[in-house]
């Protein structure tokens, strides 16, 4: 009987500390859902749910943005990247007349700003005639 409950304390204690080195293994990992069409990189997605994540654990400035549903991943490099510490994930997008561009990415751990062309928005504000900007916080969950 003694040592079912050994055999069950050694399982519980392993399962514990590998959902822990996991969690530790994938810092910046989220799920954000975006409402509208946007730009990153120079490449316009459809409005869904994006896998975002780093692409290495030594260098902070590279993203991946993955599609849920198709699975097309755009690459982008983050310009500023600043340390916090609040469990508040969120997407900015700035908007320029009907194109909304991401400039800004928040995760548990951190936040990355993405650039965002002067001349892309000055582009996207002449095509409608109007400039604007959208934040907004998307429903996300960090995996």
């Amino acid at each position: 009987m003694k040592r079912n409950y050994f055999r069950m304390f050694v399982v519980s204690l392993f399962v514990a500390s590998f959902g822990v080195a996991a969690q530790a293994g994938e810092p910046d990992r989220l799920v954000v859902n975006i409402p509208y069409d946007f730009v990153v990189s120079g490449k316009t997605l459809p409005a869904g749910a994006y896998h975002v994540s780093r692409l290495s654990d030594n260098d902070l400035h590279q993203l991946a943005i993955s599609s849920v549903d198709t699975g097309s991943t755009v690459f982008t490099l983050s310009s500023d990247v600043q340390s916090v510490s609040s469990n508040q994930p969120k997407v900015t997008l700035q908007g320029s007349g009907e194109q909304r561009f991401l400039s800004k990415i928040r995760t548990a751990d951190h936040i990355f700003t993405i650039p965002v062309s002067k001349s892309a928005l000055a582009e996207a504000a002449a095509e409608s005639g109007r400039g604007s900007y959208v934040s907004g916080t998307s429903e996300s969950s960090k995996h």
